[in-house]
């Protein structure tokens, strides 16, 4: 390892040799943990997690349990060319995803002198970028594919002492129980699979005169990342649902995820799955049926999924009562002869039909336009065509670009969306390239990947693109031609694989006839172009209306919307699209105060607009008797004290709806739906 070291190494050996050797004297301090009075006494046979940090404990072991000697100089431990392919093959799933977290992380502190290193369960050193000038040196101690870095063989260090503890510790220069490792610091976590069993281990190395523990926080996210990823290509061909209790954080690293049989029973769970839900153990979660975990069936997460188009659903754990939202994944389609071990062929018959559908079906009701769109999009999602969305505000451009995701090879890569209308121009171009540590006045300090490097593998979301700023539409189109992306203050631009999906309610052509969109980059940008036809022009409203309204019903509730306001909600004009109409239908149900929506349910601005068009004056159509005109004006008194609700007028006069409707007619009084049609 790096000989620049920061302590004498005779000195590092007699200070190892004192602290494990018992002179840490009851009300004396651990010097890893700080001041602990009474209480760091070490017992060569008992020692107790809580009362000795991560070094301590792995030093106890570097010398009672593996005898090493802290002065040793020895040739470091490799393991044959056979016997690293072999244990490379072994864990060939987690090394291709690991392999792209661990080229995003390097970039993240490239410059900084340090390794990435992954290593299997037995610190046998697999693969790992590094800077070339700190990997060359390190080499000769043993920074090579095959070392053995376990802590039984190379002391207390960041790859061995993470998977002994089973937990991300930094190891920092004198830390390190070998003295020829004290110019070193290291930053590892342990990677687990969905047993809870320890599988590897990520590591960054470099020397760094600072202990880095942001730098451990990254690598933990890289882990995360990794765990995540592995557990969603493992349990492909099986249900997944993917939760959290923020909608918008499912999809990160922070979300949980189940994988289920088709019965609804647990097959695994990622490790923040447990932690969201208070479990300690996999165990303890695996072959529990999903009813008993949140207070939805396995077919009702299935069928509130598809009638939401994949949206998150809100569900709730049964035992704290906490909310949480959730998206149930289909099964990726096996490849032919594949059967999973002991699991069932069966799927439930609510999903069959929908299951060979794409997320892109659930756009649409029959419109002519949206099929061809939806057709259109179809053909384009193994070719990486970029893709222009148009469209007034609320026709649902990200809700199409979402299902061209979800409906592509790059499903269970990263959807990253930029709303570049909504962003300050001073931050767009930090937002989207991302900046190196220092990069300019107010960054952080630990850098950011921007959303490019974010959307790596998967799909780049430009929405509004057209008021994104001239300065910077430059600069995107140089990315989108070169493929790589250099973020600010960096001198090393990184490779991108994206593909691009754009935006925008704006008349482009006509900005770039006022020079406020540059041309090239709209034809970069313009492979293909999709126009979502506005609500009101839309053939399918009336069948939208009853989806949107189905999907804002709360999973077990049983709505209806009665005709006279099923006939107002299809004529309206609907300058805000689809997502006014959504809004209208998730405050209708809010406030609601019966299970059939009628005219009287809207609110108070809709209300009026509907009274305008339901007239009373209209003259009978021939001649009633007294009692009749008098029945009538009282009728047309009680209907409109209630806001012409059908159904409160009906059970006021202790009649039916239908006997209500038979009566107006026959009063000459103007039906509602006649007036809104």
């Amino acid at each position: 390892m790096p000989s620049n070291t920061t302590t004498d190494g005779s000195a590092h050996v007699r200070r190892v040799r004192s602290v494990v050797h018992g002179r840490l004297n009851a009300g004396s301090r651990d010097p890893h943990r700080g001041e602990q009075p009474g209480r760091d006494q070490y017992s060569r046979d008992q020692y107790s997690r809580d009362q000795y940090s991560s070094i301590t404990r792995s030093w106890v072991r570097c010398l009672h349990e593996y005898r090493l000697d802290p002065g040793s100089r020895g040739e470091p431990q490799v393991v044959d060319p056979a016997e690293l392919r072999e244990r490379q093959e072994r864990l060939a799933g987690v090394q291709a995803v690991a392999k792209v977290e661990m080229a995003n992380l390097y970039q993240q502190l490239a410059g900084s002198g340090y390794a990435i290193v992954l290593t299997d369960a037995e610190g046998v050193l697999l693969n790992y970028f590094g800077d070339p000038g700190f990997t060359h040196a390190a080499s000769r101690s043993g920074l090579m594919q095959g070392a053995v870095w376990s802590e039984r063989a190379q002391g207390t260090n960041g790859m061995g002492t993470c998977l002994v503890e089973r937990r991300p510790v930094t190891v920092h220069q004198d830390e390190h129980y070998l003295s020829r490792h004290i110019g070193l610091s290291c930053a590892g976590a342990p990677i687990f699979d969905h047993h809870g069993e320890v599988v590897a281990a990520l590591d960054a190395s470099g020397e760094s005169r600072l202990a880095q523990q942001h730098t451990l926080a990254l690598v933990s996210m890289s882990v995360q990342m990794i765990e995540n990823r592995v557990f969603l290509d493992q349990f492909r061909h099986d249900y997944i649902l993917r939760f959290h209790n923020r909608p918008e954080f499912i999809g990160t690293l922070s979300e949980g995820a189940i994988a289920l049989s088709p019965e609804g029973k647990v097959l695994a769970a990622t490790r923040y799955a447990l932690f969201q839900l208070g479990i300690a153990r996999p165990a303890d979660i695996v072959g529990r049926d999903i009813v008993g975990i949140f207070n939805s069936s396995f077919a009702g997460l299935v069928d509130s999924t598809v009638r939401r188009a994949f949206h998150a659903v809100p569900i709730f754990h049964i035992k704290t009562g906490a909310r949480f939202y959730g998206v149930m994944l289909p099964p990726v389609a096996p490849p032919a002869g594949h059967r999973g071990a002991g699991r069932s062929e069966l799927k439930p018959a609510l999903f069959a039909e929908q299951a060979a559908a794409s997320p892109l079906d659930a756009l649409h009701a029959g419109d002519a336009a949206m099929v061809a769109n939806v057709r259109t999009a179809k053909r384009t999602l193994e070719r990486n065509v970029a893709l222009l969305l148009r469209g007034e505000t609320g026709t649902g451009k990200e809700l199409f670009a979402r299902a061209v995701h979800r409906s592509g090879p790059r499903a269970d890569k990263p959807f990253v969306a930029i709303n570049c209308a909504a962003l300050p121009e001073p931050l767009i171009e930090s937002e989207l390239f991302g900046y190196r540590a220092g990069a300019f006045t107010g960054a952080s300090k630990d850098g950011a990947r921007g959303k490019l490097l974010q959307a790596n593998g998967g799909t780049l979301f430009l929405d509004e693109i057209g008021d994104m700023p001239v300065t910077l539409q430059a600069r995107l189109l140089r990315v989108l031609e070169e493929r790589e992306v250099q973020p600010l203050g960096s001198e090393t631009p990184v490779p991108l694989d994206i593909r691009v999906i754009s935006a925008t309610h704006c008349d482009l052509p006509q900005k770039i006839a006022e020079g406020h969109f540059r041309e090239d980059l709209y034809y970069r940008l313009q492979g293909l172009t999709i126009l979502l036809p506005p609500l009101r022009e839309r053939t399918d409203r009336r069948e939208l209306i009853l989806r949107i309204a189905r999907e804002e019903v709360e999973a077990g509730s049983a709505i209806e919307l009665d005709v006279p306001l099923l006939a107002f909600l299809e004529r309206q004009r609907w300058p805000g699209n689809l997502r006014q109409l959504r809004h209208l239908l998730r405050a209708m149900l809010a406030l609601r105060d019966d299970d059939v929506l009628t005219l009287h349910d809207l609110p108070a601005e809709y209300r009026a607009a509907s009274a305008a068009t339901i007239g009373t004056e209209a003259p009978p159509a021939g001649d009633l008797n007294p009692l009749e005109n008098a029945e009538r004006k009282a009728l047309i008194e009680e209907l409109q004290r209630h806001s012409w609700n059908i159904s409160i007028v009906a059970r006021r006069l202790n009649m039916s709806r239908n006997t209500l409707y038979r009566k107006v007619q026959r009063l000459n009084i103007q039906n509602p739906e006649k007036a809104l049609h």
